[in-house]
């Protein structure tokens, strides 16, 4: 009886055990962890704060497993204004051996921030739809406000544009499986040494895939890095803002960015050596390797290095304006690379003694750049100190094919070029500047049509009748120095069925395109009439409806799909209505849309033209107690120019007129236009000060002198109505970009 009575309590005992094991814990605002534990799955709509100090929830300790078991904490902010998000979701300070898996967080200003924390794991988390700003550049016209800018972070001025995961001086960390999107940056990393960062997607976003400052001795590798851009309209402007795929910036050396896919980036891979080397020629981002990356379809560069020594190996940069940008590299490696349908293959001003070695060019227009400039910027204290000259180049066993002008060096010495083949180029070399000890020796050309200024080196090179080449010994090599790849590491690269190229490089008001949700896209104006593309998921969609268009064609189909229509000059306000049925997909915002749901999607603009006249005045430079102009006395005066014109866009680094100063002067525009009664939205970026009235009445005061930035407001107007816009430029870029909307509702639509 008493063994009996024994036996049973043992077993309530591992009962109640086994039931402590098992319990799942419910989470609290404002809760600090410290013990492991595994969290009830639940979405947790908790506030954010305004500022990042009070973060949702603390984990402080040791060796803590926190397995979230798909839990999501939400803000419950509108999900429809990313811009608005606030707070912090998690915070981990000075710890030591803390892991984080299984958790959602969204519609905060930064998901996840870690400071001081040793050995973190953060693995299968899921921070997309968290902060991501507005973006004001249009279809027809770059808004420079857009502009990035990472150059500063020693006071964590990047915490400024959000991120999913935020880590400072974090040691040791290993982030995988962590997916990012739809936000403003992926990772971001400060002070952090030695981590491992792979098999993440952090993709769609509108700066950062990951970006890296003062980090050393990282591998980030494995990685899905695509559409990470702003900046770009196909056919119109291909700027970037600098945005890219992965940043490495300011003292971040020893780095290993392998087999990662960082297409469709504003830059692919982007370094800069950082503001102390600028400021004292010392340091720089060096040695780091950049090894068998795909960094295609970049509107800028496939990779910009600068300022800084390194060896970018076995990469693939093909539909880019520059495959590699290396402004002031020195000892640097370029070697193996694959770099096709760009206008530049490799283009290196004021560097010294680099390799480019082994690399395919081809249908480039112009194959490798070498060039310095007269002056140097008299601010730049890295000139002052270091040599610059363009100088001990080696150009060797490289494969141009079909490319314009395989060679343009200018101003340059000691530049070696030998053992290449060269197939079908217009002019083989190109020297604006004289040139000094150039050799081009061993080299073997076809079907060249001019030697051009080369001609000289004909008889150290074999020149060869159309022939079939072998072109076995520049194919892409391993090289000594290929990292090993993780062996459980991904194929990041794009699957064949995915959309690939820049026109599928679709930029709305909150970023790039994600391929899930129907849409509407402007691709180009023909006289009257508009062709669109249609994209989406699998389904049907159709035109139910709309306002000043016509001729609409098809009024049915699936995605993708081609759509036109003519416009009724006469109406400036147009819209088109769509409906989808097809696939459950996850909307824009986050949202999820069942399968057989009705859609609507729209498209709607509004092109009024308004006639203004444009005055331009001088001042002199002003005092310190007095920062900016008097208007009333400037416009009393006889303007230095004028003009009209029918879209009030200006983007000035010089003088903006014949007889206007490049600096100091100041921007009167009025007009009278005419308005149909409703609500409309008007905004106006500018640089470097500006106001704007609306029958005499000030509604924008933008005055204080400052970089360019976006204001806008909603009114009603009917009826003509004054509009006046007062401007002033200090010195360097001064903008106007004067922009009017119909506000039209959802019910409308």
């Amino acid at each position: 009886m008493k063994l009996s009575l024994r036996f049973s309590l043992y077993l309530v005992l591992i009962l109640l055990s086994s039931c402590n094991r098992d319990t799942l814990l419910k989470l609290k605002s404002g809760m600090t962890l410290t013990d492991s534990a595994k969290i009830a799955k639940a979405i947790y709509q908790f506030s954010a704060a305004d500022g990042l100090d009070m973060p949702v929830l603390s984990v402080k300790g040791e060796n803590v497993v926190l397995d979230f078991n798909g839990a999501t904490l939400d803000s419950g902010m509108d999900p429809t204004r990313p811009d608005t998000f606030t707070g912090l979701g998690l915070s981990i300070k000075g710890s030591n051996k803390i892991t984080i898996k299984n958790l959602n967080i969204k519609g905060y200003k930064v998901a996840l921030l870690a400071e001081e924390v040793d050995s973190l794991e953060i693995i299968n988390c899921n921070f997309s739809y968290n902060y991501r700003p507005k973006l004001y550049s249009q279809w027809d016209r770059e808004d420079f406000a857009d502009w990035l800018s990472y150059h500063h972070n020693e006071e964590e001025e990047w915490l400024r544009y959000g991120a999913g995961v935020y880590l400072k001086s974090c040691d040791h960390a290993l982030l995988k499986e962590v997916v990012v999107q739809q936000g403003q940056n992926g990772i971001l990393l400060s002070n952090c040494n030695q981590g491992l960062f792979y098999n993440n997607t952090i993709q769609f976003n509108s700066g950062l895939g990951i970006g890296l400052y003062r980090s050393s001795e990282n591998r980030v590798m494995h990685n899905r890095l695509d559409w990470n851009v702003r900046g770009y309209s196909h056919g119109k402007y291909q700027r970037g803002q600098d945005s890219a795929g992965i940043l490495c910036y300011e003292q971040s050396h020893e780095n290993t960015f392998a087999y990662n896919s960082a297409t469709h980036s504003g830059d692919g891979f982007f370094l800069w050596a950082g503001q102390s080397t600028m400021d004292t020629g010392e340091g720089g981002c060096n040695d780091n390797l950049i090894y068998g990356n795909d960094f295609s379809q970049a509107p800028t560069n496939g990779v910009e290095i600068t300022f800084s020594r390194n060896r970018i190996i076995n990469n693939v940069m093909e539909d880019c304006r520059y495959g590699v940008w290396g402004g002031y590299s020195y000892e640097s490696t370029i070697a193996g690379n694959q770099i096709a349908s760009c206008d530049f293959g490799v283009a290196i001003e004021h560097g010294q003694d680099n390799r480019i070695e082994r690399n395919r060019f081809h249908a480039v227009k112009t194959g490798v750049q070498i060039w310095e400039r007269e002056q140097q910027p008299s601010d730049w204290g890295y000139a002052k100190a270091r040599e610059v000259d363009s100088e001990d180049y080696r150009i060797k066993d490289n494969l141009f094919s079909k490319v314009g002008t395989p060679l343009k060096i200018a101003g340059s010495d000691s530049i070696e070029v030998v053992g290449n083949i060269l197939l079908g180029y217009d002019q083989l070399l190109q020297e604006d500047q004289p040139n000094s000890a150039l050799q081009l020796v061993d080299n073997k050309v076809f079907e060249g049509r001019a030697w051009g200024s080369a001609r000289r080196f004909a008889p150290r090179n074999e020149v060869l009748s159309n022939a079939e080449v072998d072109t076995n010994h520049v194919l892409l090599g391993a090289y000594d120095f290929m990292p090993p790849p993780l062996l459980d590491g991904i194929d990041a690269i794009l699957p064949e069925e995915h959309p690939r190229g820049k026109q599928y490089i679709l930029m709305n008001e909150w970023g790039p395109y994600n391929f899930q949700y129907p849409s509407i896209w402007l691709r180009e104006i023909n006289e009257e009439e508009y062709i669109f593309l249609l994209m989406g998921p699998k389904g049907n969609w159709k035109a139910v409806g709309g306002e000043g268009l016509t001729g609409l064609n098809p009024k049915t189909g699936t995605f993708p799909a081609t759509f036109k229509a003519r416009r009724d000059k006469e109406n400036p306000e147009f819209s088109i209505q769509f409906e989808f049925i097809g696939e459950a997909f996850k909307g824009q915002f986050g949202q999820e849309v069942p399968k057989g749901a009705v859609v609507p999607f729209a498209f709607q603009r509004f092109e009024k033209p308004i006639d203004w006249q444009v005055s331009w005045y001088g001042y002199d430079e002003p005092a310190e107690q007095q920062p900016y102009p008097s208007f009333r006395e400037l416009v009393n005066e006889e303007p230095l120019a004028q003009e009209q014109k029918r879209e009030l866009v200006y983007h000035w680094w010089r003088s903006p007129k014949a007889g206007v100063p490049a600096d100091y002067f100041a921007t009167l525009a009025t007009a009278e236009p005419t308005f149909t009664p409703g609500t409309y939205r008007i905004i106006i970026s500018s640089d470097d000060g500006l106001r704007f009235y609306i029958d005499d009445e000030l509604k924008i005061d933008h005055w204080e002198a400052h970089e360019s930035a976006v204001k806008e407001i909603e009114l009603s107007l009917d009826g003509q109505h004054r509009f006046r816009v007062e401007h002033y430029d200090v010195t360097g870029l001064s903008a106007i970009d004067f922009r009017i909307e119909k506000v039209t509702s959802s019910e409308e639509l």
